[in-house]
């Protein structure tokens, strides 16, 4: 018969480590539910390319002004920027400290993957991650911080920078893998979100949420594609 003595510390601490797993998880879910709200809005404000040259111009300029006077100028744009930041820094150190703890879970690796059952977006986290990582910096350099354009045009004009950049081959290019990863993220994110969340406890919920998190997968990566693809095809210009 085990000791008690000897059995109570490892309990408590495998305990401790489940609480902070979960911890994890929600941490996870939570930071990753933050960044596809603001997908969507973002998305929304991309199709106001199709509005043309002004209202697209108009709507970029209005974002600087919100929540004036209760906000200073570009006040809002900052809080969401430091907002996205702390979601980021959570989400990515979350996810590093899971994939360490489910390592040294099972420090020999299978000699025959097996399928779990996880939607197939789901081996593409790591990899499809690190892609939209390193896609965000190139984007803020290219939009936000740095006002990069690529043709030497004028970088000022936001609309025109928009153009600019997808009138050239090889930026769309880039732009539609890096949604293609976009929406392998969310449809694995989206639906391990709800999973964390309790959400899919039943055979009707799992299907359910797979149809939403693919659904919303589609419309997000699909709607942010449209922009780079009109643009190359001539119909905005």
């Amino acid at each position: 018969m085990a000791d008690p003595a000897t059995t109570r510390p490892t309990l408590v601490e495998g305990a401790r480590a489940s609480r902070t797993t979960i911890s994890l998880k929600l941490l996870m879910a939570v930071s990753g539910l933050a960044f596809v709200g603001f997908v969507v809005g973002h998305m929304y404000g991309n199709l106001k390319a199709f509005s043309g040259h002004d209202a697209f111009n108009e709507y970029a300029h209005h974002l600087r002004e919100l929540g004036e006077p209760l906000l200073p100028h570009m006040g809002f744009i900052w809080i969401m920027r430091v907002g996205l930041l702390v979601a980021l820094i959570v989400h990515v150190a979350a996810a590093v400290e899971l994939t360490r703890r489910a390592r040294q879970a099972r420090p020999v690796q299978y000699v025959v993957k097996k399928h779990t059952g996880a939607i197939p977006a789901s081996r593409l986290m790591r990899w499809g991650g690190l892609t939209l990582f390193l896609f965000i910096v190139w984007h803020l350099v290219n939009f936000t911080f740095g006002k990069v354009n690529v043709q030497g045009g004028e970088t000022d004009d936001p609309y025109n920078l928009l153009v600019d950049t997808f009138d050239v081959w090889w930026m769309t290019l880039i732009y539609l893998v890096a949604m293609a990863m976009l929406g392998a993220h969310l449809h694995h994110g989206v639906w391990s979100s709800m999973q964390t969340l309790g959400l899919t406890g039943t055979a009707e919920a799992r299907a359910r949420v797979k149809t939403i998190s693919f659904a919303i997968a589609i419309l997000i990566a699909g709607g942010f594609s449209l922009v780079p693809i009109f643009v190359l095809a001539g119909v905005i210009d």
